[in-house]
């Protein structure tokens, strides 16, 4: 579905991905792990075409997007879930939810993210961001299901949440993956990482310098160690 080939990016002349490589196949989850400043969130802005400086090769779907805009790359069936999560402190949940435009067939209804997230329902009235944090990452999430994308970009999902709730974030997200979509998930909490993903790219500094199935990821801990530092 998703192939990265020598991508380079970078801030105002300031390298931060330097020739990245990686891939994704069909119905996948797949990790981007490494410490704060490898360039995890950097790589996904450059998937949904956030960031303009940049080069190299990316695949989605048999079309080369390196170049697209954002908006065309979202049309394609990508969709970005921010660390910050992107909430529109103005509007309710409800509103939130319903905003993005629906791009193909396949998007889930508003039933169906408030069978995921009970939570959205009974604060569906609720200013967006009078939530809780996790029901702030909840809906960030639901609103990207209904758009009828299929490469779902999710940044930092369990960052800040309580165990209780990152154990929800991570049930819907192999929810998600019975239901066919394929994640591309940037995490730094490891076992949090190793019970959703099929495959984990591990990088350091603008590198992806390793990669890793999850029965090398349980039967590995020194290796991974010794590339996150803990």
């Amino acid at each position: 579905m998703l192939e990265v080939r020598k991508l380079r990016a970078g801030y105002m002349g300031n390298r931060v991905l330097d020739e990245v490589s990686f891939n994704l196949q069909e119905g996948e989850i797949v990790t981007l792990l490494g410490r704060n400043g490898a360039g995890k969130s950097t790589t996904l802005k450059c998937l949904m075409g956030f960031i303009e400086e940049k080069s190299g090769w990316i695949d989605f779907m048999g079309t080369q997007v390196a170049n697209f805009l954002p908006e065309q790359i979202a049309r394609l069936g990508m969709a970005y879930c921010p660390e910050e999560r992107g909430i529109f402190s103005q509007l309710s949940v409800l509103e939130n939810l319903t905003l993005p435009p629906l791009i193909s067939q396949g998007g889930l209804t508003l039933d169906e993210v408030y069978q995921l997230f009970p939570n959205l329902y009974e604060r569906r009235a609720s200013q967006g961001t009078k939530l809780s944090g996790g029901e702030q990452q909840m809906l960030a999430i639901g609103r990207i299901l209904r758009t009828g994308a299929k490469l779902l970009l999710l940044d930092e999902p369990s960052e800040g949440l309580a165990p209780v709730i990152v154990k929800l974030i991570g049930k819907t997200i192999h929810a998600l993956k019975e239901r066919g979509y394929t994640i591309l998930l940037v995490e730094q909490n490891l076992r949090f990482a190793c019970e959703l993903a099929d495959r984990h790219y591990v990088m350091e500094t603008g590198r992806i310098v390793d990669e890793l199935t999850c029965e090398e990821m349980i039967g590995g801990t020194s290796r991974v160690q010794a590339h996150l530092g803990i």
